[in-house]
């Protein structure tokens, strides 16, 4: 009987633990000094810098190099952090090749820009390694606020809230707090508990209590939290999972990709986690290139990236596909999902090959089979639990400028809201932006 990465059907073990230890290292590894003196050296530091412009946080790009250049790194910290409170987080996950690295100058004029997160990586390590939290809370000014969910956006409020002095209580349905950072990214781009110690340097500003395993809509309710709090920030995610619409979906084998991906990150011995000897994933967005490389480097011997449109119309960068493909992982376009095949648990997937008319996807007909003892969805996620008092729309919550909802006293921000790309970045600067209007409102 074949063993190892032949083995057939969903196994542990098919790579030795050292191996898959060895896997799963940093994607980035960390600038040393002399490393990032010489990185920060290749900056122009430009007036009216587009990099800047290009970052959803407004970092001062400029200055926080600067500060590397001339020695001074926990300085260029608090410059990342005025504006980034997960500023750690963010230079291990933003997509700066997309963002800040994109616009940078040298980019245009090399096709090699500016290390921007490594940087910024850099600077923040040194601050948080030193224990150091370089914000000061201001006094009590008497007001409450309740923050329904702790990921990256929830946090973000909760940060700035407290600092401006008023007392905030962060309530989610995880056992710990994190969100999509904890939970929901791939393995080698946060090693060592990184997102857990970020949050627990956050906590260290005060006047933020944290309360677990409390889900919206079960354990308490927005009229709840509104009659107790002054202000309400809702940064509740995107619960739900969508379908694939095909026949045979409930099939032994086939699940989320977003719950491998925790179940991954919770692991504590990565070589006992099951995986399949031919793994396909459905989507073409940074989640599922993360359930298809970890897969791969768990010891998968096949690993298909199915996606319905081209290459261009990905979600998930140029730098993640090519990631993939040095992995190993083979990427199919213009194919959907039309069948699960298998007595109980899958053995088969068809794809129905697609084409695109005026955006639009539609089958052309033609089909093609490949084996698969497990299938991953990764085609999107929808909000689920929200109040039915909130105005919708486009499948999210309703918000203004200023990250208001239809409901007075009540904010949202991050993936559940209306609003730009389902980033880490994005999230942070949309719960920073809606702390400092909450502050207007109840001080003003």
């Amino acid at each position: 009987m074949a063993n190892g990465h032949q083995a057939s059907g969903i196994q542990a073990g098919r790579l030795a633990a050292p191996e898959i230890a060895d896997n799963f290292v940093d994607l980035h590894p960390a600038y040393d000094a002399h490393e990032a003196a010489v990185a920060a050296d290749r900056c122009y530091f430009c007036y009216d810098a587009p990099c800047m412009t290009a970052c959803p946080t407004s970092i001062d790009i400029p200055q926080f190099i600067r500060e590397i250049q001339a020695g001074h790194p926990t300085s260029a910290a608090k410059t990342i952090l005025d504006q980034n409170i997960l500023g750690g987080m963010c230079a291990r996950v933003c997509p700066t090749e997309t963002l800040c690295e994109e616009a940078c100058v040298r980019e245009a004029a090399e096709g090699k820009p500016v290390e921007i997160g490594r940087l910024q990586r850099f600077a923040t390590d040194i601050l948080m390694e030193n224990g150091v939290h370089p914000f000061n809370r201001a006094p009590s000014t008497g007001r409450t606020v309740a923050v329904a969910g702790a990921g990256p956006a929830g946090l973000a409020a909760a940060h700035r809230l407290a600092m401006l002095g008023h007392a905030v209580t962060v309530y989610d349905a995880k056992p710990k707090a994190g969100g999509l950072n904890e939970f929901g990214i791939a393995a080698y781009k946060s090693t060592n508990d990184f997102a857990a110690r970020e949050v627990e340097w956050l906590l260290q500003i005060g006047g933020i209590t944290m309360q677990y395993g409390k889900m919206l809509g079960q354990d308490i309710t927005l009229e709840g939290l509104s009659a107790d709090h002054d202000a309400v920030f809702l940064s509740i995610g995107l619960a739900g999972v969508n379908a694939l619409r095909a026949a045979g979906e409930e099939k032994s084998g086939v699940r989320n990709a977003v719950n491998f991906i925790e179940e991954l990150r919770q692991a504590k011995d990565l070589s006992a986690l099951p995986v399949g000897r031919n793994v396909v994933v459905i989507g073409g967005g940074m989640t599922a290139v993360d359930a298809a490389v970890q897969s791969k480097l768990l010891g998968a011997e096949s690993v298909t990236i199915a996606y319905r449109r081209g290459r261009e119309d990905m979600g998930a960068s140029r730098f993640e596909q090519d990631l993939a493909a040095s992995k190993g992982v083979s990427l199919m376009f213009n194919v959907m999902p039309k069948a699960i095949h298998g007595n109980g648990a899958v053995s088969e997937i068809e794809l129905e090959y697609t084409s695109v008319e005026e955006g639009r996807v539609s089958g052309t007909g033609e089909t093609t089979r490949l084996a698969a003892d497990q299938v991953y969805k990764a085609i999107g996620q929808s909000l689920e639990g929200q109040p039915e008092a909130l105005e919708l729309e486009g499948g999210k919550i309703l918000v203004d400028a200023r990250g208001r909802t239809s409901v007075a006293n009540v904010w949202a921000g991050g993936d559940c809201a209306l609003g730009g790309e389902d980033l880490t970045v994005t999230a942070v600067a949309e719960g920073r932006d809606a702390a400092m209007d909450i502050h207007s409102s109840l001080m003003g």
